[in-house]
């Protein structure tokens, strides 16, 4: 990989914090800075998403079992009427992992009709499937209940309250220079516009991809978090509100998840056996990682381009080697 940001800290403090190599290889060599700003993949799912969907939960906008086609419903289509909000946001909805890549739709609009009309692949609730599907119909569903479109809402009641100021779905062209471009699709560099297929030909804004931020930010957001939901002067999230939505729940099958988050599936990268049996987080394709302890006060940032510039970078040693670091601070600490 050309390089990476790594921020370690705990609630309100940092720990470590240095950027490691280039953030460009094409069209030219540039070093990576500690500020540069990420396409975050599906780290949009937790930082953006869920946390969005828990809070109109906590509003009373949204009921977690209440089925999704109760506030929209076309998509009760196709045995899909009994699927819950909880079932998506565990992935055990049973909606396929994509949108079939031969299927001729264009825009946010096309993409959601074509999610109404399919049906799901495996029996809801019988399982674990992890399915870009479910953020896009709970990104849908922010916008139902809130009546703001999901980047509208989300800079609105997350980003701007806790001053994530380069957290966004649509980064300024101006901001070029501090943006870590991806891989080359249709022959043209992905640099400051979302890297996944879907999200990109959706508008580059879904519950599932399409956010960008800065390891800083992300350090905002985790701490807030391992805080209950709050800093000094605001509120995103009320404490049981996060105890709800990272609590450890066993899927049918086996696989161990929380509400939108991850805890011991096989993305999670063993970063349960590492950093404590309470921690929670989530990867993001393009070679993103944020992970928290609550137990231990303490949250990793990693964050790669590990698809520049040609789509065969290995983000899962780097991330393991600094976890295993993170440990051993903490065990030497202890």
């Amino acid at each position: 990989m050309p390089g990476a940001v790594i921020v370690v800290g705990g609630r309100g403090r940092i720990l470590y914090r240095k950027a490691f190599g280039l953030a460009a290889i094409e069209p030219r060599r540039l070093p990576m800075r500690p500020d540069a700003v990420f396409d975050l993949a599906s780290l949009t799912k937790v930082v953006a998403t869920t946390t969005a969907i828990m809070q109109l939960c906590e509003t009373g906008a949204l009921q977690l079992d209440e089925p999704v086609a109760h506030y929209w419903p076309e998509f009760g289509a196709a045995g899909k009427a009994a699927i819950t909000i909880r079932q998506l946001l565990t992935h055990t909805s049973g909606l396929r992992p994509d949108i079939d890549a031969a299927a001729r739709w264009s825009g946010a609009q096309g993409a959601l009709a074509w999610i109404a009309a399919d049906h799901p692949v495996v029996r809801p609730g019988s399982g674990f499937l992890y399915s870009d599907l479910n953020f896009i119909v709970l990104g849908e569903l922010v916008q139902r209940a809130s009546g703001e479109p999901l980047d509208v809402y989300a800079k609105e009641h997350i980003f701007a309250p806790l001053g994530m100021s380069d957290t966004t779905f649509h980064p300024a062209p101006a901001e070029r220079a501090r943006i870590v471009p991806t891989d080359r699709q249709d022959g043209v560099l992905r640099w400051g516009e979302v890297q996944d297929p879907t999200a990109h030909r959706m508008g580059g804004v879904a519950g599932h991809a399409g956010l960008f931020a800065s390891a800083d930010d992300l350090a905002k957001f985790a701490s807030v978090l391992l805080d209950g939901g709050a800093t000094a002067n605001v509120r995103i999230l009320r404490p049981e509100t996060v105890a709800e939505m990272t609590h450890r729940t066993t899927l049918p099958g086996g696989m161990q998840r929380a509400l939108g988050w991850d805890i011991a599936s096989p993305y999670a990268a063993g970063m349960d056996a590492v950093l404590g049996p309470d921690g929670f987080g989530h990867t993001g394709y393009t070679g993103t990682l944020l992970w928290l302890d609550p137990d231990r006060d303490v949250f990793l940032v990693v964050l790669t381009s590990r698809l520049h510039p040609d789509d065969r970078g290995d983000a899962k040693p780097i991330r393991a080697r600094v976890a295993h670091a993170v440990a051993a601070m903490l065990q030497a600490k202890s």
